[in-house]
């Protein structure tokens, strides 16, 4: 159970709603490309909101529930990253225009903070009522871990999504991009732009990625309100990272080898906590150590590509 009383959990909603009513009824109400500078300037907002956040939740409940915190959005933050891959191939598939890149990344979070509140409860549900799901969640983790490490660095392809490929023949679209609009009206009746038939791919991009992040985070708490928070606060600066990366993602190749070991560990962590405790004062360790080590290795060792290469004029 949560130590959150239903006045924490109003007060998160409000904070959450207010933020993105700000965000793209003030902040961002004309459509434009996002500057380095200024998604550099948006990131340390929502990581420093982030960590306010988590200072109140350490001050509130107390060092466990701010150190599971912190672990989940660690965990959150560097899942993002393999996102912000997806996110690329998609938005170059599409060749979305970039000013109006920013209005649908915070739809598509709009959308995930809303399925992730569902999947964190029920996932909660879930364990409470069979304990062996655990297991369950710890399989998926495995699972997700070693395909991160097969990986190679073209095989997403988020626009074969059967799913979608049932969206398109289900809803009437045109062809071509129409600004801001989701839907236009022609001809007597309502057509999706492009630009929501790309959102709904967003969307199912996320479900995808929630069935790994979710079940990671459950190794580290069951108490949803931590669940959810850290999550939902890693989400709202997905945008921002993706901007701020999307220029350099390539030379942190090492990283979804560093994500994959996250995996493997809250997995074994999950799979082995009938039998053995993991202080989450290690745990948070462990996973901040392997993220930057994923970091360090990128930059230490970079692909031949982005070798910076010598040679006289």
């Amino acid at each position: 159970m949560s130590a959150a009383s239903p006045l924490h959990w109003l007060g998160f909603a409000v904070v959450v709603t207010v933020l993105l009513a700000l965000d793209l009824g003030v902040f961002h109400r004309k459509p434009h490309a996002i500057s380095f500078r200024e998604a550099a300037g948006w990131s340390v907002f929502w990581i420093s909101l982030a960590l306010a956040f988590n200072a109140f939740v350490w001050v509130r409940f107390g060092h466990v529930a701010g150190q599971e915190f912190l672990a989940g959005y660690l965990i959150e933050q560097a899942l993002s990253v393999d996102n912000v891959f997806v996110f690329l191939i998609l938005f170059s598939t599409f060749a979305v225009p970039p000013e109006l890149q920013h209005r649908l990344l915070f739809w598509g979070v709009a959308g995930a903070v809303l399925m992730r509140g569902v999947f964190v409860f029920a996932g909660v549900a879930a364990i409470h009522a069979f304990h062996g799901v655990l297991y369950i969640f710890a399989a998926i983790l495995f699972v997700t871990g070693i395909k991160l490490l097969r990986a190679g660095e073209d095989e997403a392809h988020p626009e074969k999504n059967p799913l979608f490929r049932l969206f398109q023949r289900v809803v009437p679209s045109t062809s071509t991009w129409r600004g801001p609009a989701f839907f236009v009206r022609e001809n007597g009746r309502w057509l999706a732009t492009p630009l929501f038939s790309v959102l709904v791919l967003v969307e199912l991009t996320d479900l995808m990625f929630a069935v790994d992040s979710i079940p990671a985070i459950l190794a580290i708490t069951h108490d949803p309100f931590i669940v959810l928070t850290s999550n939902v606060f890693a989400i709202l600066g997905l945008r921002s990272l993706f901007f701020l990366l999307q220029g350099v993602i390539g030379k942190f190749h090492r990283l979804k080898a560093a994500l994959a070991a996250v995996l493997l560990f809250v997995g074994a962590k999950m799979l082995l906590i009938d039998f053995v405790v993991v202080p989450i004062g290690l745990s948070l360790a462990v996973i901040a150590g392997l993220i930057c080590a994923g970091i360090v290795a990128s930059l230490w060792s970079p692909r031949r590509e982005d070798a910076p290469t010598g040679g006289g004029s």
